[in-house]
């Protein structure tokens, strides 16, 4: 089977080893003819980078970079985003990179003609219609990490400097109107990085399934997201060079991202609070949090995972499940405690205020208060 195809659900994807090049045509269909392209330090001077530029600036577009941009992207490095992207008169942005790059990228395209602070549109009610939509830039995403799945999400996370808590910025135009799907970019991930990316996209695959509202659609993406991950995410974290393990990866990303249109839970509510006041790699935290809350979830997720177990071909049922979870991440080098991850106990009461008021809580299948949360940090810890 070639692991190549152009989908549009849920928006344009130009999926295959080397797709790269059609870069100036993803920029054309979304009618942009002065990029920037946005991403973080760290992939700024890498060669994937370099070959990115090279093909814009060969088919006249440019080679405009912005990439100051921190793991947790923040109001900060999307005010110097927007005043790079302003400044250069530029038309659109490609968001480029993993979960920290696309978010940032994508708020900038967002913001550029906003005259309202970022704040003003987190996804709370209707928020989200206080925007200009006519004002927001078209953006064309390019993953190079198989994980967060941003690249067809319609929110970005960014973290308040200030207050040390992490909002979520919803609008429907803030779907990049194309996605390249490039395997061939995220061969050169370090082992580390694949696994929390992955284990990232699991976290979507696990919340959405077991979320309690009503959406078949997700139900079923959530399920087979999970079993690619549970078959590819090993041979890519032994072998970085295994393509077909890589473009499974980055289908069940983008999966895992359309799936929780269901919703998320308590792993989210508990990750995204820890990461902001501890800037720790928000993939590894989920797996960290995974087990303590399927422990906490067992009572009302336990049938529909006896089901999915069958599918993933895990015996055992949920219990099996929650086994395989635990020798999952302690095959991948995954710490099994958050204190591993630097979190400290006099940081819980702050944890759980920054949990109880994340969106993900209401995606929970069992109703998260701030005694049960902070039972769950305790317990992780």
């Amino acid at each position: 089977m070639s692991l190549t195809g152009n989908w549009s659900y849920p928006t344009a994807i130009k999926f295959g080893a080397g797709r790269i090049s059609e870069l100036p045509g993803a920029c054309a269909q979304a009618g942009i003819t002065r990029p920037l392209l946005v991403t973080d330090r760290g992939l700024a001077d890498l060669p994937i980078t370099a070959q990115t530029l090279d093909v814009l600036e060969q088919a006249g577009l440019g080679r405009a970079l912005f990439a100051e941009v921190d793991p947790n992207p923040n109001e900060k490095n999307l005010e110097a985003g927007v005043k790079v992207y302003r400044d250069g008169g530029h038309d659109g942005v490609i968001a480029f990179g993993g979960g920290s790059g696309l978010d940032l990228g994508k708020m900038v395209a967002f913001m550029a003609g906003q005259t309202r602070p970022v704040w003003d549109f987190e996804d709370i009610g209707d928020w989200w219609t206080r925007a200009d939509a006519a004002a927001i830039a078209p953006i064309v995403a390019v993953p190079t990490t198989a994980g967060t799945g941003s690249e067809v999400g319609r929110a970005s996370v960014i973290t308040n400097s200030e207050t040390h808590e992490k909002k979520i910025i919803f609008h429907p135009k803030v779907l990049p109107t194309v996605v390249i799907c490039d395997p061939e970019l995220t061969m050169g991930m370090p082992a580390m990085i694949t696994a929390g990316t992955g284990l990232d996209a699991f976290a979507h695959c696990v919340e959405a399934f077991s979320s309690p509202f009503y959406h078949p659609m997700s139900q079923g993406i959530a399920l087979e997201g999970m079993r690619l991950v549970k078959d590819y995410l090993p041979r890519a974290y032994q072998n970085g060079q295994d393509l077909e393990a890589r473009a499974q990866m980055m289908s069940a990303a983008m999966m895992g991202a359309t799936a929780f249109q269901k919703g998320l839970g308590a792993i989210h509510a508990m990750s995204h609070p820890i990461g902001a006041h501890f800037n720790t790699h928000h993939g590894t935290t989920n797996a960290v949090c995974m087990p303590s809350v399927l422990d906490f979830n067992a009572g009302a997720i336990r049938e529909r995972f006896d089901l999915a177990s069958a599918y993933l071909g895990i015996e055992g049922g949920f219990d099996g499940f929650r086994a395989f979870v635990q020798e999952l991440n302690d095959s991948l080098g995954i710490p099994r405690r958050l204190s591993d991850l630097g979190v400290t106990e006099d940081a819980i009461p702050a944890l759980v205020k920054g949990a109880i008021t994340d969106p993900s809580c209401g995606g929970n299948p069992v109703e998260l208060t701030e005694a049960n949360l902070e039972e769950l940090f305790r317990t992780a810890l």
